[in-house]
């Protein structure tokens, strides 16, 4: 009986370790958004609650490097860029953050932005290694993935307003709807 057993134990032990170790799960709105610190193209630091402290911040997460430039991100981001006096009115910052492994990130990083026009209100951070991903539970862990693309809306207090995040490539926020909402998010 116990031969039998043992099998089924080390099943149930293996299937409590994987859920486990996937450990965080993305913050939910009115949950505090979990603080990181990361870099900007040219190795500044950023620190989400200093952000948070100042204005409302629009975190938008994107795919990334997951070994090639993700066109529906170039797409978002260009979708965004084009309503930066709109996040500026709603008194909004813009941190986008351009996961993926750290050989070459920011290279990568580069070429992603090349041609574009960037708003001084908006920041564009790279995440090596997934740490920030990881602590936001968006860690996409499949082959030639890196994050699920997700968008949060913080307000001065760090709290979630807005969140949606897409399990897919397609699905992700608009900026007129993200726009929409932040502006209705009152200041303290």
């Amino acid at each position: 009986m116990m031969r039998m057993l043992r099998p089924i134990m080390a099943m149930i032990l293996s299937l409590a370790f994987t859920i486990c170790a996937r450990g965080a799960t993305p913050p939910k709105i009115g949950e505090k958004a979990p603080d990181f610190t990361l870099q900007t193209l040219e190795d500044k630091s950023v620190k989400l609650n200093e952000l948070t402290a100042k204005q409302k911040v629009v975190l938008v997460v994107l795919r990334g490097w997951p070994g090639y430039q993700c066109p529906l991100c170039t797409q978002q981001v260009r979708d965004f860029i084009g309503a930066a006096e709109d996040f500026a009115k709603a008194k909004a910052r813009v941190l986008m953050v351009y996961p993926g492994p750290a050989d070459k990130l920011k290279a990568h990083a580069q070429e992603f932005l090349k041609n574009a026009e960037w708003p001084k209100e908006f920041s564009f951070v790279t995440d090596p290694d997934f740490t920030m991903i990881n602590a936001y539970g968006l860690r996409w862990d499949a082959k030639a993935e890196t994050a699920y693309p997700s968008t949060f809306i913080l307000d001065r207090k760090g709290v979630v307003r807005f969140a949606k995040i897409s399990k897919g490539h397609g699905g992700r926020s608009q900026a007129a709807e993200v726009v929409k909402a932040a502006a209705a998010i009152e200041e303290e």
